[in-house]
């Protein structure tokens, strides 16, 4: 720990707000961590805390999300046109701009943010439309969230009242997956597909948390690894598409069902956007 780290009251309620954990257990976490956010987190976690997950989608304030997918479904958008406001994100008329930038990322089959902004709408840019915007209600506004998947068969889902948007890529059509599946992702936010996918790094990290907990019930350092296995088990379980119970029938996981539908049919990527 640095002598000469400087926490503030500001980051100290950052820190609660985002976990949930006491004032003065985040003001101990950030001192312990140098500051350091995601370090934070993870030392109120080994210390038994139960804190809320830090999640991408947290970045997200107001606005828009749109998800949606070209004609022939072997592609799909999820765009978040975002503002500081939800009286303006609830307005109509910024509804109906969000879904013109959403057909013009279709009908140019863009790739990122900075291409969507260089399309025209009508005479002028995205990016010029998005300025009016700005002159016109007085708030931030920007395409802050761009996500593209392509498959051989792509589902697309809005939740709520454009709050989040979810994309699943498939091996093969398959309508009832489609929708079955966004709508799990959706509700149970998975991290990845399978276990195969979770990065090396992550799987570590929740393996040195679950070591340290052990530790601190004060049960033997033998019996650590053995029980951090489970606990990662439990974490895959949970935290991954394909293992986690599916929420529709709570028996069986989001495997077991595909396989009811085709045992051929398979999820191949996904991608998911809320406002937080």
């Amino acid at each position: 720990m640095s002598v000469t780290t400087t926490i503030t009251a500001a980051e100290i309620n950052k820190l609660r707000q985002q976990t949930g954990a006491g004032m003065m257990d985040c003001r101990k976490a950030l001192i312990e961590s140098d500051g350091d956010f995601e370090a934070a987190i993870d030392y109120l976690r080994k210390k038994g805390q139960k804190v809320a997950a830090l999640r991408g989608d947290r970045e997200a304030k107001e606005g828009v999300v749109i998800a949606k997918t070209t004609n022939d479904n072997k592609i799909g958008y999820i765009i978040n046109v975002s503002c500081e406001t939800d009286f303006v994100s609830k307005n109509a008329e910024y509804i109906a701009f969000a879904k013109s930038i959403m057909d013009a990322a279709i009908t140019n089959k863009v790739n990122n943010v900075e291409e969507l902004n260089k399309v025209k709408l009508g005479n002028e840019t995205i990016a010029d439309k998005l300025n009016e915007q700005i002159a016109k209600i007085g708030e931030k506004i920007s395409v802050s969230k761009f996500e593209k998947v392509e498959a051989p068969y792509v589902a697309a889902y809005i939740h709520g009242s454009y709050r989040m948007g979810v994309l699943v890529g498939f091996n093969k059509e398959n309508e009832e997956a489609g929708k079955d599946v966004a709508m799990q992702i959706a509700a149970m936010n998975p991290i990845a597909v399978d276990q195969s996918e979770v990065p090396t790094e992550t799987i570590e990290r929740e393996r040195n948390i679950a070591i340290e907990q052990i530790k601190a019930e004060g049960k033997p350092a033998e019996m650590a690894e053995k029980i951090a296995a489970g606990k990662v088990n439990k974490f895959f379980k949970e935290s991954t598409l394909i293992a986690q119970a599916f929420v529709k029938d709570s028996n069986k996981s989001v495997g077991d069902y595909l396989k009811t539908l085709d045992p051929d049919l398979k999820v191949l990527s996904f991608k998911r956007v809320a406002l937080g």
